[in-house]
């Protein structure tokens, strides 16, 4: 009888073990297993240079959502979708832009709210965007002359 009880206290631990690991193998890799109170928005880029899926939107230094994905349109812009928390509203006049976390850091959008009563609403767009700027690009035009 006391063997089996031990048997099942362990038992119990185990179970309580994988649970805890699968929780926090989730909130880790930021997946949702239920949906949060959020919406969508769209930007249209003429370059993105290194915003994938799961790249951070920040305002003001604060993580206010994260890039769903990351297509092209007809016209050859990069067109991102963004999801932001439900307790944020963007105004109308938001300015989106790609920054760069330190020197060589790894690449996410800034949102610069603007000034108009109006928000975005779900499945909007940001009208005014600033795309990556590539070092590359503007090194080999001062290197030429071209600045």
């Amino acid at each position: 009888m006391k063997r089996e009880n031990l048997e099942i206290a362990v038992g119990i631990f185990v179970l309580i073990g994988i649970l805890a690991l699968g929780y926090l193998s989730f909130r880790l890799g930021k997946v949702e297993m239920f949906s949060s109170d959020s919406y969508y928005v769209y930007a249209e880029f003429d370059k993105v240079g290194g915003i994938k899926k799961g790249s951070i939107v920040e305002i003001a230094g604060v993580p206010v959502g994260s890039v769903e994905k990351v297509t092209i349109n007809e016209r050859y812009h990069a067109v991102v979708e963004i999801r932001i928390y439900g307790s944020i509203r963007l105004p109308e006049d938001s300015i989106a832009s790609v920054r760069t976390k330190g020197l060589i850091g790894e690449k996410y959008i800034q949102i610069t709210p603007g000034g108009s009563d109006q928000y975005i609403a779900q499945g909007g767009k940001i009208r005014e965007t600033e795309s990556s700027i590539d070092i590359e690009e503007v090194l080999a035009k001062y290197v030429f002359g071209k600045i």
